[in-house]
């Protein structure tokens, strides 16, 4: 395979980013290749610049559900651009795009548009602390939950106290109030309570955890997460922004039946654009500046071009309820593929990974048990075989409603032949 276009690309990128890329997963580093760099998408097919072809499993970590450049998606941004990029004002398509999230996810009473999962997140944590005035909160070692300082805490030990910043430059004191619990551990959560059940904010948790390659939640646990929050009158915020309208088009909760009190959305529901949502019940979100005092604010939120993407790939699903069964069972088919070849499997509905452990992965322990080096073989022969997935043992496949029967085979015979 010639990538000596994409090489000379990074040789330029490495001039002016940090590592030559502006996410790092990109770099390719955790597969000791050099990154690929893409020039055109559609369906559920991706160019590089040297002209290889690949079928794509990582759709943009998420959001082409409907595939690259879906038609109703691409009409829907056409004639908004028409009307303007942006307008840093009140404007109706963010109504509608609201309007639709609600509809599908009731537990999100007052919503407000962001530009990344990040910020979704970091405002929703914000929100809850101004809500029930308290500081501390608990997450899960190995759920990711954006960039911002107090959540960029190491997985690992630290689990009973204020736990050390996973990122250099951020300070002791902005994550001390971070405490860690094991996910699919209901007594590590216990735990903490009873130490600290009256400082508690809230519990953020990727429903089904998808950052440490996908780990779907034990019986009981998510129920028991939120029996244990209400207990102590602290929030349950659900991260939705990989699973929501992914796993279901009412997302995680809708699937596992827990309702949260507040939900971060992002991915598919920017349709491809930069955009993210957070909402929940209306008293907590009545607190939010302008109604309470928590300020948040940002220039591009709710971006007329983005919420137009949203809207339109809602909408799509929406005419389409056939789709969720038809993803589950492509996805099964390249799970049995895999399984077939001796890998280790975990997945949940269209969201995947191949673990390179001999562990069951149900926590961030028995993720980090992983042959990382094996998993960078895995990467390279399915890449040179022409499928494109994710450059980390510990990232999902996603799965799309472009992608063929034809190409879930070929893709299920590549994979059965591994090794």
């Amino acid at each position: 395979m010639n990538t000596d276009r994409s090489e000379k690309l990074f040789e330029r990128a490495c001039q002016l980013m940090p590592g030559g890329v502006n996410s790092p997963v990109r770099a390719f580093r955790s597969v000791g290749r050099k990154p690929l760099f893409i020039t055109d998408a559609n369906g559920s097919r991706i160019t590089d610049a040297d002209g290889n072809i690949f079928i794509d499993y990582v759709c943009s970590w998420g959001p082409d559900i409907l595939g690259h450049g879906c038609p109703a998606v691409i009409e829907a941004v056409r004639e908004r651009l028409a009307h303007g990029l942006t307008f840093g004002a009140c404007h109706e398509g963010e109504i509608l795009l609201a309007e639709k999230i609600r509809a599908h996810f009731p537990s999100m009473e007052l919503i407000r548009l962001v530009s990344s999962g990040t910020e979704a997140v970091m405002s929703a944590v914000r929100a809850a602390r101004g809500f029930t005035r308290r500081d501390y909160i608990v997450k899960f070692e190995g759920c990711y939950h954006g960039h911002s300082d107090g959540l960029l805490v190491k997985g690992g030990s630290g689990l009973l106290t204020g736990a050390l910043p996973g990122s250099a430059g951020v300070p002791e004191g902005y994550t001390e109030t971070t405490l860690l619990a094991r996910y699919n551990d209901l007594s590590s959560v216990e735990e903490l309570f009873a130490a600290h059940g009256s400082q508690i904010a809230c519990v953020i948790v990727e429903p089904c955890a998808a950052n440490m390659g996908v780990v779907p939640p034990e019986k009981g646990f998510l129920e028991g997460l939120r029996r244990i929050t209400e207990s102590h009158g602290a929030l349950l915020i659900f991260d939705e922004v990989i699973t929501g309208f992914r796993l279901s088009i009412g997302g995680a909760q809708q699937l596992y039946g827990v309702t949260p009190d507040l939900t971060t959305l992002g991915k598919i529901v920017g349709g491809g654009m930069p955009l993210a949502a957070y909402g929940g019940r209306r008293e907590i979100m009545e607190k939010v500046a302008p109604l309470g005092s928590v300020y948040q604010a940002g220039t591009l939120s709710g971006n007329p071009i983005a919420a137009a993407a949203g809207a339109a790939t809602i909408t799509e699903l929406e005419k389409r309820p056939e789709l969720y069964g038809e993803l589950e069972r492509r996805t099964a088919r390249l799970e049995a593929a895999a399984r077939s070849a001796g890998l280790n499997v975990e997945r949940a509905g269209s969201l995947m990974t191949v673990f390179f452990t001999k562990e069951s992965v149900r926590d961030y322990a028995a993720a980090m048990t992983c042959d990382t080096e094996e998993y960078a073989r895995y990467f390279g022969y399915l890449l040179e075989n022409g499928i494109y997935t994710a450059p980390s043992q510990f990232e999902a496949m996603f799965v799309s409603a472009a992608h063929t029967d034809e190409e879930i085979e070929r893709t299920c015979r590549i994979i059965s032949e591994f090794r």
